[in-house]
């Protein structure tokens, strides 16, 4: 199911030296390809020191990379490890990424659905850090689901059921993630190039036919401008189709949180509403749109996916793909043990509810993580009941938190009191559009 890269061995090509490649880079000049490789592959085995990677990453931030450096450093990063192949599988595949927001819960539903439809998804998911929740730590939430499965275990399970979400394994782009793990105590995540190559060294060794990438723009997005989105979009979609991937990206906005939830099992929760064929309009919007393209990318434009909500076949897919990694569709989520509900002060409009807040606000009730080692309560969340444009009324609920450590509920208060606005009676809004633009 894995093979390696088919290059020579950068240990066995042109040898460089690690101040070299730093000054280069420095001095705004072009890396060749050779010393882009000999550099990925010395750090990952630890003859280029972490001071040493450290420089090179801070003058990659300030001065950039064209085109051919950023394919391949994306191709250095797959090198590094193991490439996967599901051509034996008899369904054409597809897979979705996600930039990153609060309230994402789209890859629950949106995985079922598509293989609902006939295409394999063989989705690789990470965990939460900080504000944006991640997709293992939810579907943890469910009794028995286990994230970590053998490369055996994921191909009968995309031949059997369609769908596979779990935890990407060690021998998948190992570069990337030592290379991650320092760009975040550096200072240099925010190199386009660098997040560029970071998803798509990923994906592309994943593995997929055909990949959508949902780039998230606003308050609750890595990306607040759309231009740089669009610009990471760009970058992106031109390193998969580089690499033989059918590649679009939507840009999507953030600004106000997707649903009526941000958490875990409050997630997974509004998640199964949605492919009950109701859930929240937001939601379903995005979870049909990704997976169109999804769809178009593995020559399945025949299949309309809002039938299968409908229909209740991509339930039927879930429900598989949960007991399938050993979870019990049918077991009583989590609930946090205390709850607090925040009121309205006066009769209004909800003008902004703003998706940093409430993803903070989560995260410091115990839905989040500062550091990876640490837990996370599976019932810890916000769950808000009126969305930007609703009318509001004094007393009635605008959000209820939940946690089972009730100390934690005056810091998410804290955040959450400059997150939304009620507007006087009357007061008109026009909503933005969630899917702001395509590339590809």
């Amino acid at each position: 199911m894995q093979t390696h890269r088919d290059q020579p061995d950068p240990q066995n090509g042109p040898r460089h030296d690690a101040v070299e490649v730093i000054l280069t880079k420095r001095d705004r000049g072009s890396l060749s390809t050779s010393q882009i490789d000999w550099m990925v592959d010395a750090y990952t085995r630890g003859v280029v020191a972490d001071e040493q990677m450290s420089s090179l990453l801070m003058a990659i931030l300030l001065n950039g990379m064209d085109r051919r450096e950023i394919g391949d450093w994306t191709g250095a990063m797959i090198a590094s490890g193991v490439r996967m192949d599901f051509s034996a599988l008899s369904r054409p595949t597809a897979d979705k990424h996600s930039t990153g927001g609060v309230g994402d819960k789209i890859t629950l539903p949106l995985a079922p659905l598509v293989a609902a439809c006939g295409v394999a998804v063989p989705q690789l998911s990470g965990r939460g850090l900080g504000h944006t929740g991640g997709t293992l730590d939810k579907l943890e939430s469910i009794s028995g689901w286990r994230a970590l499965l053998s490369n055996e275990e994921m191909l009968a399970q995309l031949e059997s059921v369609g769908a596979v979400v779990c935890a990407a394994g060690e021998g998948l782009a190992p570069a990337d993630r030592k290379l991650y793990a320092l760009r975040d105590v550096t200072g240099t995540v925010e190199a386009i190039p660098l997040i560029a190559s970071s998803i798509m060294s990923k994906k592309i060794a994943e593995g997929t036919g055909a990949l959508v990438l949902d780039v998230k723009v606003g308050s609750g997005a890595f990306m607040k401008d759309v231009d740089r989105a669009r610009e990471l979009a760009e970058v992106m979609v031109a390193l998969g189709v580089d690499a033989g991937v059918r590649t679009v990206a939507l840009l999507t906005d953030m600004e106000t949180p997707l649903g009526f939830t941000a958490g875990n099992a409050v997630e997974v929760a509004e998640s199964v509403e949605v492919l009950a064929g109701g859930g929240p309009a937001d939601v379903v919007e995005l979870t049909v749109a990704l997976a169109r393209e999804m769809l178009a990318g593995a020559g399945r434009e025949d299949v309309d996916p809002a039938e299968r909500l409908a229909d209740g076949s991509a339930m039927d897919v879930w429900r598989a793909m949960i007991s399938a990694q050993g979870g019990d569709p049918d077991a009583a989520l989590p609930v946090a043990r205390e709850q607090h509900v925040v009121t309205a002060e006066a009769d209004g409009v909800l003008t902004r509810l703003d998706a940093l807040s409430v993803g903070i606000a989560a995260w410091r009730l115990g839905a989040g993580r500062e550091r990876k080692e640490d837990p996370v309560q599976a019932g810890a969340g916000v769950v808000w009941h009126v969305r930007p444009g609703d009318r509001v009324r004094a007393g009635e609920p605008l959000f209820t938190l939940h946690t089972d450590t009730p100390e934690r509920f005056e810091r998410a208060l804290a955040v959450l009191e400059g997150g939304y606005e009620v507007a006087a009676p009357g007061t008109s809004y026009t909503s933005q559009p969630l899917v702001i633009d395509r590339v590809g």
